[in-house]
């Protein structure tokens, strides 16, 4: 009697398909030229995003308004969070980076794991957080306005929308 092959496991097959669709968008993306994928790149770059709300938390303009300290170190934590569950998930998960994907890195590689990408869950994170936060943007640009801050003056009306 002939022995039945065990079937893969369900973390070898979500390899299997992430492999296959990382190769698949990496075909189709050849035709784009380079410094848009690299400008994509450095769009979720946690070496770019992280010290952007430390910086500006220390700023004149964050002194000026609770809604823009609000949102820093909003950012701040999810950015400590997405850190933490990314590494996480890489280190329990370990895929190897492909290796087709050369000669795109502009910073230094933190591990040798592809899966979670980091730089999209930034993005990601990026995203949902503004959207999840346009309340709190409009406020804090309508607070910044009535500051008397010069740039909002100018550039924002008095229904809060830009001019120009």
């Amino acid at each position: 009697m002939e022995k039945k092959p065990k079937p893969p496991s369900l973390r070898h097959r979500l390899t299997h398909l992430d492999t296959t669709l990382s190769l698949h968008i990496h075909t189709i993306c050849q035709p784009f030229p380079r410094p848009l994928l690299k400008a994509l790149e450095i769009s979720g770059d946690g070496l770019f995003w992280i010290p952007i709300p430390i910086a500006l938390f220390f700023t004149p303009l964050a002194s000026k308004s609770v809604h823009v300290r609000f949102l820093l170190v909003g950012l701040f934590i999810g950015f400590l969070f997405d850190l933490i569950l990314v590494g996480l998930i890489k280190y329990l998960v370990r895929r190897p980076r492909p290796v087709y994907n050369t000669g795109i890195h502009l910073t230094f590689s933190v591990d040798h794991w592809s899966f979670p990408s980091g730089h999209s869950s930034r993005v990601c994170f990026i995203a949902a957080f503004l959207y999840l936060s346009m309340e709190t943007v409009y406020q804090a640009v309508v607070q910044l306005k009535s500051s008397g801050n010069r740039f909002f003056s100018e550039t924002i009306d008095p229904d809060g929308h830009m001019v120009g």
